[in-house]
């Protein structure tokens, strides 16, 4: 499961508003890839499809989707949203990290 603040919601609302996709019915997708100063780095983006291997959530409102490569690095993640003087941003509360970036866009197992 993964978990969407408060502040993190009406952001990713706001921003697939700008984007064309309704927060109602379309995803937010999250993925772990390859790369980042830690090892693995986060994907974010939004989607309105949803393929056969997916796992989907859903929290605060917001739909997520997960592809199941990515699912065990993400178990327990929270999604959340800083608008701090370091930048304004989503980050990843992921309890599976042992080590995080400064950034926070990726971490290490």
């Amino acid at each position: 499961m993964i978990k969407v603040s408060e502040k993190a919601k009406k952001k990713v609302i706001e921003l697939m508003t700008e984007e064309g996709f309704n927060a109602t019915i379309d995803f937010v997708r999250v993925g772990v890839k390859s790369g980042g100063c830690s090892g693995l780095s986060y994907d974010l983006k939004f989607d309105n499809k949803q393929l056969e291997d997916d796992k989907v959530f859903e929290d605060n409102a917001i739909k997520i989707i997960v592809d199941k490569k990515s699912f065990l690095y993400l178990i327990g993640t929270t999604l959340e949203y800083s608008g701090g003087l370091n930048g304004a941003g989503f980050v990843f509360n992921n309890p599976n990290a042992n080590r995080t970036c400064g950034c926070g866009e990726s971490f290490s197992l």
